[in-house]
């Protein structure tokens, strides 16, 4: 959402915010019936903030412009200047300092009224940014007289005719594009082509087909330059155009050409080295990414394993500090080796060209049936059925034993395999940038996120004061540990929905079936672990049978075809199902369009859609702004949406965007959603 000006009487051709006063222009002070004259808004900005361009490169939002014009007067797309690159740490952005005007054609309706006026409305979005990025929207009315043909008419604001020059012109020499292993080469060759020792940028129009962040060289011949880009996450295809601005001169004061090159061949992306990354954009993607860890501790899909930490570290108090420590250590070791071992598989994924996104495991049904069968198992252990040792999970008597540092390690092994449905806020943008670099690099941001999830408990069992507050042992924690396995019991319960949703009813009931012989079998091992060595014997193999069972009943249940799976759509939904071709037909009919990507096995995608998606407040809200709300799911692997997702930089669900009427760009909105964060996005306002 976006801040607005001051509610005034009416709106007049100036506003002005903290960082920016924008005005409404035109090139002349009156219109003719039938004119086409230019307009624009011109926007002055403070010192050190900047706005976007219409690519905003790696972050950032372009500036938006919705023109109200009576009947039969018509105003054309924005016509951007050439933008300035914007460096900030690792991200790079395209945008403008100082001051820009953004000029549109309008047609004057060739019935307008000689002697009226015509009014000229528009409501102008932004986003400003120095350190930190504030979104600010105003509202600007001009009137301009209507005189008769022939009648001359004095120029309007000089801005306009400044603007005009400024804007990039086509390309007059020719152009070309090649590649080699270190990637894509753009060749522009031509009589009077002099750039020798300036400035050469090429900047893209649209995300992702070239690395902003990349180091663009130049080299320069007789009549010629050869740029040198990196390609970047979705790589041009065949037959696919390059689009965008080559600037050549000094920052502020390049000249700037239209250039429009059709690829014919495939690109392969380009890895830069590892030094090149890890100097400049690791530490920051590590912030981030334990930033996202800390936070990823309060998501609802860590809330199961929470109560199991609550519990150990009850149960620790009292206990030698070096001890409680050593749980910490060992807790956070098994977080570290599980999100290692995660990286790990990325790693050989990405290398075999899979498409792959955070939570990608969820998508295969087998790994979703083992983690119902882990946290049904744990529920029994919580309830007393069966205990192994001296503990289970972390949960057990003798947490001062060996057995119990193990303990402490699964818990953290099982933490990090239950929180990666969830996605926090910063994990988008650290893991997302960890996918398209080097192994090294995706190591080192997987175990900082893993650090993050890990730190909470590792401070309190190194925090003495803190373990003096904790309540007394007592009977009371035998009762609340049995309370405890009820969140594994639902756990399980909704895994099971999820693999309904992937796999349906015939995988569904070889899960129930498997659980309940992962019952019996902690039953029978549990009665007969005291008796005999024959007793003892039996009831083990007796029970490793039912295990063998249960595993192997759940693998060929789920991999039986699914012919009979549920559909996630009915007859009563109040969305129509996500495909590119009907998100282009709807914007292409000027209608406003919601789009919520989001997967079963998401918990944060789950809470949002009965939290805010399903609220009467929202439906309504889109009813009466007319707008489409397409849903795309993301249960089962699907490249068309895992583009989507790498278009807008996410490395998972939920991603939630707003395309306004007319809109030339989507409105991202937050991962964690409120009716009124999605109703103030239909409407373009923020409450403050």
């Amino acid at each position: 959402m976006f801040i607005t000006q001051p509610v005034l009487a009416e709106p007049g051709p100036e506003a002005a915010t903290e960082q920016v006063r924008a005005s409404l222009i035109a090139a002349v002070s009156a219109v003719h019936p039938g004119d086409e004259i230019l307009i624009g808004v011109h926007q002055q900005i403070i010192p050190h903030w900047h706005t976007y361009w219409k690519n905003p490169g790696d972050s950032g939002l372009a500036t938006k412009i919705q023109y109200q014009l009576p009947p039969g007067s018509t105003a054309g797309e924005i016509q951007w200047p050439t933008p300035s690159k914007i460096v900030l740490g690792p991200v790079v952005n395209y945008g403008y300092h100082d001051a820009v005007t953004l000029l549109s054609t309008l047609r004057v309706a060739e019935n307008a009224e000689v002697g009226s006026q015509l009014p000229i409305n528009a409501k102008v979005k932004w986003l400003v940014c120095e350190l930190t990025c504030i979104p600010q929207q105003v509202e600007l009315a001009l009137r301009l007289p209507v005189v008769a043909k022939g009648v001359a008419v004095e120029p309007g604001s000089p801005l306009v005719e400044a603007a005009k020059a400024g804007l990039p012109t086509d390309l007059p020499w020719k152009a070309a594009l090649d590649e080699d292993a270190a990637g894509l080469i753009l060749r522009v060759s031509g009589d009077g082509l002099a750039a020798q020792n300036q400035a050469v940028l090429f900047y893209p129009e649209q995300w992702g087909p070239i690395s902003h962040a990349a180091e663009q060289s130049a080299t320069f011949t007789e009549n010629a330059i050869e740029l040198r880009l990196k390609p970047g996450d979705q790589p041009l295809q065949p037959g696919q155009a390059l689009n965008g601005v080559l600037a050549i001169g000094p920052d502020g004061a390049a000249s700037g050409y239209r250039v429009s090159v059709v690829w014919p061949g495939m690109i392969k992306p380009v890895a830069p080295p590892v030094a090149e990354t890890a100097d400049l954009a690791l530490p920051y993607a590590l912030l981030l990414a334990l930033a996202g860890g800390l936070i990823l501790n309060l998501m609802p899909c860590v809330f199961p394993v929470l109560s199991i930490k609550a519990l150990a570290v009850l149960q620790q108090a009292g206990h030698d500090r070096w001890q409680t420590r050593l749980h910490g250590w060992a807790y956070a070791a098994g977080i570290l080796a599980s999100f290692a071992g995660l990286a790990g598989l990325l790693i050989a994924l990405k290398a075999g060209g899979a498409s792959i996104g955070w939570g990608f495991q969820f998508q295969s049904p087998l790994f979703v049936l083992a983690v119902a069968y882990v946290m049904f198992a744990v529920g029994l252990s919580l309830s007393g059925v069966f205990t192994i040792g001296a503990s289970v999970a972390g949960i057990g008597s003798g947490l001062a034993a060996r057995s119990g540092y193990s303990g402490s390690f699964f818990t953290g092994v099982l933490a990090a395999v239950v929180a990666t449905p969830c996605t926090a806020p910063f994990m988008g943008a650290a893991i997302g940038f960890a996918l398209s670099q080097p192994a090294l690099v995706m190591l080192a941001v997987f175990l900082s996120l893993g650090a993050g999830l890990a730190l909470p408990y590792w401070l309190l069992c190194h925090w003495p004061a803190l373990q003096r507050r904790l309540p007394k042992p007592g009977l009371w924690m035998e009762y609340l540990k049995q309370g405890l396995a009820f969140p594994m019991y639902a756990t399980a319960a909704w895994l099971i929905w999820v693999l309904a949703r992937q796999a349906g009813p015939t995988a569904v009931a070889g899960a129930l079936i498997g659980c309940v012989a992962i019952g019996f079998a902690a039953w029978l091992y549990q009665i007969s672990r005291n008796s005999s060595d024959g007793r003892r014997h039996l009831g083990g193999a007796s029970a490793g049978l039912l295990l063998a069972l249960a595993i192997s009943g759940g693998y060929f249940s789920v991999d039986a075809p699914a012919l009979t799976a549920q559909s996630s759509q009915s007859s009563d939904k109040n969305w129509q199902a996500y495909s590119a071709d009907e998100l282009r037909r709807l914007r292409a009919e000027g209608k406003p369009v919601f789009v919520n990507l989001t997967a079963d096995w998401c918990i944060s995608c789950l809470v949002n859609e009965q939290v805010a998606l399903s609220r009467d407040t929202v439906l309504n809200a889109f009813r009466e702004a007319g707008v489409v709300y397409l849903k795309g799911d993301w249960t089962n692997r699907d490249p068309a949406i895992a583009g989507v997702l790498a278009e807008y930089g996410r490395s998972g669900v939920p991603l939630y965007l707003y395309f306004a009427p007319g809109a030339q760009t989507a409105e991202v909105l937050p991962q964690i959603l409120t009716p009124d964060i999605v109703i103030n996005a239909v409407k373009g306002i923020v409450k403050l």
